[in-house]
């Protein structure tokens, strides 16, 4: 794992300059590689690519970069790894090619001379986001890896090209825009993170999952797209696999062993996290079956145990033989986190997970430099709670138009306060999807009618965030669009479909990369192999959200590994328990930044009803605790970068 910045400057530049720019943006992302660094220049084009190293294959001076083909013809720095370097090698040697060292850097360099850039993407199997020059063409391009694993943002201002693996890398150039996106922050506000391809910043962009970027030199960058995942989930839609849920299971079991087995390549120590559910158990369990000793195995716990799933993946660790490491997070733990928690993700971001997430890779770090995690199961094998939920009360989209349109008037017209004291007498699924704050939801899908609007209205925190903003922006959401144009032949595909494509990218991934390599950690995932979203896709939903409840087939899969009644219990989700904490020992930190004067500095947010939340908090009248969470965190940033 590695980071990587460039510069690309139509206009004259001393080479000086133009070295030492790219050097400062790349000591910016040291964290990302703490283990070497490499700058390259072309004066006479005005290029510079700059890298930080953190050295998992092949630890000799032959894998640093950035690095020159050896055709002489483009020069690459890249980010992440890829997982079948090893075969691809092995082809290209029958061509004739001799290679230096070991490293996939190379092995890529090697393919894109022989088969051309366009080849070799497809051929890879793993995570990446890389820059690649053509000497010859004087052509950049960017690429990101299928999922969006592995970050990459940049920017184009006055004939300037500027890219790198995190936001703070391009504030180190002078160009770099500094306009606050506001459309962005009210999408943060109902997601609690921001989604490519826009940013906190006007101007700036993150390079959406599985595209390309070209620029040719004095020209404007092209964008084009190398992997859909709407054809993914259009062709499975359209080719179901038809065999038993038997032969579905053996075919699943050895795509999952082949992407464990390719992810425990390495030449440093490696280990996985646990934390006792099914998609980080079966990683750990197939791990372990590849492994003649003891892997390491590490996990998280709280003292409330409404949020501790650490004695389950203790059990898990105990019977599958694992040298197993849990830390149990107080309040102290995360207060020393807060305070750099705006650093680490560069722009607002949110999810409370952030804070364990953060501690279990700096504990980890301690023990091995990579780390093998479950994401990614929840997404294609119909995990989350929410698509039973949003599923189960689908109906209501059903009812005449009149009657929707009346029942968003009531709803609207009840506050949150009246919204928790009526949940007591409200069926169990009902009361979860209208409680308290959660009752304002509700009224646009019901307007609507369509069930992406309900699955994103039951997802937002702020549903109507231009409410509390002191300014009236949006921008769009094109994964919604997408998703309502293809006619999925359920309601769980269509939900999966807009969590691969947002949530997934968004959040989960943007939360395990910045949190991980702010500890030097390299963190893979398996399950998000693209072969094995592929064949998710093509599975029928009885398989995976059977019996009501998800991920059946991956279960059935775990279950030849890990004794059933490991593993059998309620989803706890890797939460933390916020409300309480802002009640409590964060009280104070979060007061400050949520003071009338507070607010009223950072000029985003209306303080009345922002103090007004807070105050039904504190008082336990409404649980506002993601909405709060949010409004610190943007809070946070916003006065950390003088906004």
């Amino acid at each position: 794992m590695c980071g990587i910045a460039g510069i690309i400057n139509s206009t004259a530049q001393s080479p000086e300059r133009l070295r030492n720019l790219a050097t400062k943006m790349a000591t910016a992302i040291n964290h990302r590689g703490p283990d070497g660094d490499g700058i390259w220049t072309d004066a006479d084009n005005r290029v510079a690519l700059a890298h930080k190293r953190l050295s998992i294959v092949d630890l000799t001076p032959s894998g640093a970069q950035p690095m020159i083909s050896h055709c002489g013809n483009y020069i690459m720095v890249y980010n992440g790894e890829v997982y079948n370097a090893t075969e691809i090698a092995a082809e290209l040697r029958k061509t004739g090619t001799i290679f230096r060292g070991t490293s996939d850097t190379e092995v890529i360099l090697g393919a894109i001379a022989q088969w051309g850039l366009n080849e070799t993407i497809e051929k890879l199997i793993g995570m990446f986001s890389l820059a690649l020059w053509d000497i010859r063409t004087k052509t950049l391009t960017l690429v990101r890896d299928r999922l969006g694993i592995k970050p990459l943002y940049w920017s184009f201002v006055n004939d300037t090209f500027i890219f790198a693996s995190e936001l703070k890398a391009l504030l180190h150039h002078p160009v770099c825009p500094r306009e606050v996106n506001k459309g962005a922050i009210s999408s943060y506000l109902q997601k609690c993170y921001i989604n490519g391809p826009d940013s906190i910043y006007c101007g700036v962009h993150k390079l959406l999952p599985g595209h390309l970027l070209t620029l040719v030199s004095g020209k404007s960058p092209k964008i084009r797209e190398f992997w859909s995942m709407s054809n993914v989930a259009k062709s499975g839609t359209d080719n179901q696999f038809d065999g038993s849920i038997e032969e579905a299971e053996a075919h699943l079991e050895a795509l999952v062993k082949s992407a464990t087995s390719m992810r425990m390549l390495s030449d440093v120590p490696l280990g996985a996290f646990l934390s006792g559910g099914v998609d980080s158990s079966l990683v750990a369990a197939l791990m372990q079956h590849e492994s003649s000793k003891p892997i390491k195995t590490f996990s998280i716990g709280f003292e409330d145990s409404q949020f501790n799933e650490a004695p389950h993946a203790a059990e898990v660790a105990k019977h599958l033989g694992t040298d197993h490491t849990e830390l149990y997070v107080t309040p102290q733990n995360a207060m020393d986190v807060i305070p750099n928690l705006h650093t680490i993700f560069d722009e607002p971001f949110s999810d409370p997970s952030q804070i364990p997430t953060y501690l279990l890779c700096k504990m980890t770090r301690q023990h091995v430099t990579v780390a093998l995690s479950g994401d990614g199961g929840d997404e294609l094998f119909t995990g989350y709670e929410r698509y039973f939920t949003v599923n189960n009360n689908s109906a209501i989209l059903k009812q005449p138009r009149i009657i929707r349109n009346t029942g968003a008037r009531i709803l609207n017209s009840i506050s949150p306060v009246w919204a928790n004291r009526m949940r007591t007498i409200l069926p169990g699924r009902v009361s979860h999807l209208l409680a308290g704050h959660k009752i304002h939801r509700i009224p646009p899908a019901l307007r609507d009618g369509q069930l992406a609007t309900l699955y994103q209205s039951t997802l937002a925190h702020y549903s109507q965030p231009n409410n509390l903003m002191l300014s009236d922006e949006e921008i769009d959401d094109p994964v919604y669009q997408q998703a309502q144009s293809i006619k999925f032949k359920d309601s769980f595909s269509l939900m999966q479909f807009i969590d691969t494509l947002d949530y997934l990218p968004g959040d989960i991934l943007t939360k395990l990369d910045r949190t991980s390599m702010a500890t030097s950690l390299e963190a893979r995932v398996p399950l998000l192999d693209h072969r094995i979203v592929e064949f998710a896709w093509t599975l029928p939903q009885i398989y995976k959200a059977g019996n009501g409840e998800g991920k059946r087939i991956l279960k059935n899969v775990l279950y030849k590994h890990v004794p059933r009644n490991l593993i059998e219990r309620p989803k706890m989700g890797f939460g933390v328990p916020i409300g309480q904490w802002l009640r409590g020992p964060l009280n104070s930190w979060a007061e400050d930044l949520l003071s009338h004067d507070s607010l009223k500095s950072t000029g985003i947010l209306d303080p009345n009803i922002i103090r007004k939340h807070w105050n039904q908090h504190k008082k336990h009248q409404v649980n506002w605790e993601y909405h709060l969470w949010d409004v610190l965190n943007l809070q946070s940033w916003a006065i950390n970068n003088s906004i």
